[in-house]
């Protein structure tokens, strides 16, 4: 199985997008009463196609406005970041292939720590609700009236599949903190599966401005055979990963098989990091002071630095993989792809539940 990175050379895929999806984000993309830039997001149950409609509605916008925000919200199918993380990132550059997941460096990211949000879902929200303050403070102009001009940029939010239970209540939150331009709404064939009809966000006598927009899931291609792919998850997320560790080499080294991967991980000098310069911070569990070491080793960890605003959270820069640790010295022996101009300022690290792939381990 080869490796993929942040590339835009692959040749396009043979996606067949249906009429009804290519309308609706033509739609959204060249609405004449579109002013300020659109704020999209889609939802639907799972494997109905958010992820490829996300990214074809990323490249039909990018034309018009040049460059495009992008809202990740499901940290198990992370799209340009690795697993368990809540980013949000800038594209100036059309993706050539919907099917190929790349990596890419968010604006703004923070590590959850786990695949799913229903371990948290205060924390979750919260990291979404600052990203989408971000966007707001930094690329959604405001005019003298406080109210959205037109010189910004798009936004396309992109959710889990989990659209029941708890996820939906999640979801609804999500919806009325944002308050997006459009909702895209993808349905099912299992109606018993689907989000419920209209703006269901939406209290009684709510006034809020919002385009709806149902479509279907692209269950068949143009000769009428099903293109529906039953994703194994837990593959993609072990495919991000280790597409995120490959960025440890450079594009030249020979390393396109995964059994190369974790031999060149194996042989990699790693960085030292004293424990006495950084605070660590375990996630969604407490492990007593006497365990740190132990519990540390062989996993992978959010490398985040603090903010100065207590108000806000440590700010995710990229992973780390605690190769080692040295009780004597106090110290942890990790590999990441970040620079190390960037790992200097490094003083937070933190660790939550995102498994290695066992096929790098050696």
């Amino acid at each position: 199985m080869g490796l993929h990175s942040d590339t835009e050379e692959s040749p396009p895929a043979n996606i067949f997008i249906p009429v009804e999806w290519s309308d609706a984000a033509d739609a959204i993309a060249y609405d004449s009463v579109t002013s300020p830039p659109p704020i999209t997001l889609i939802c639907g149950a799972k494997n109905s196609g958010k992820t490829t409609f996300s990214r074809y509605l990323l490249n039909i916008l990018l034309p018009r406005y040049k460059k495009v925000a992008y809202l990740d919200t499901d940290v198990g199918q992370t799209e340009f970041t690795p697993p368990g993380c809540l980013s949000l990132t800038v594209l100036d550059k059309l993706t050539s292939d919907l099917t190929i997941p790349c990596v890419k460096t968010p604006e703004r990211c923070f590590f959850f720590g786990d695949i799913s949000s229903k371990r948290d879902p205060k924390m979750y929200l919260s990291y979404i609700f600052a990203l989408y303050d971000h966007y707001r403070k930094e690329y959604c102009m405001l005019d003298k009236n406080n109210s959205p001009s037109d010189t910004g940029l798009p936004l396309v939010i992109n959710t889990p599949g989990w659209v029941k239970g708890i996820g939906y209540d999640i979801l609804v939150d999500m919806l009325k903190y944002i308050a997006p331009t459009h909702v895209v709404k993808i349905c099912i064939s299992a109606e018993s599966k689907n989000l419920p009809s209209g703006s269901f966000w939406l209290d009684e006598g709510d006034s809020t401005a919002v385009t709806l927009v149902e479509i279907n899931s692209a269950r068949q291609d143009s000769l009428q055979r099903s293109v529906l792919v039953q994703k194994d998850a837990r593959l993609l997320r072990d495919l991000r990963i280790m597409a995120y560790f490959r960025q440890c080499f450079s594009s030249e080294m020979n390393i396109t098989t995964i059994k190369e991967l974790a031999r060149a991980l194996a042989a990699h000098p790693p960085y030292e990091i004293a424990v006495s310069t950084i605070k660590i911070k375990h996630l969604h569990c407490q492990v007593p002071g006497s365990e740190i070491f132990y519990s540390l080793n062989a996993t992978i960890v959010g490398l985040a630095i603090s903010s100065e605003d207590s108000e806000h959270f440590p700010r995710c820069v990229g992973l780390g993989l605690v190769r080692g640790v040295d009780t004597f010295k106090h110290a942890l022996y990790v590999i990441t792809p970040v620079p190390q101009s960037t790992l200097e300022k490094v003083d937070v690290l933190l660790q939550g539940f995102i498994h290695i792939p066992t096929c790098l381990l050696q």
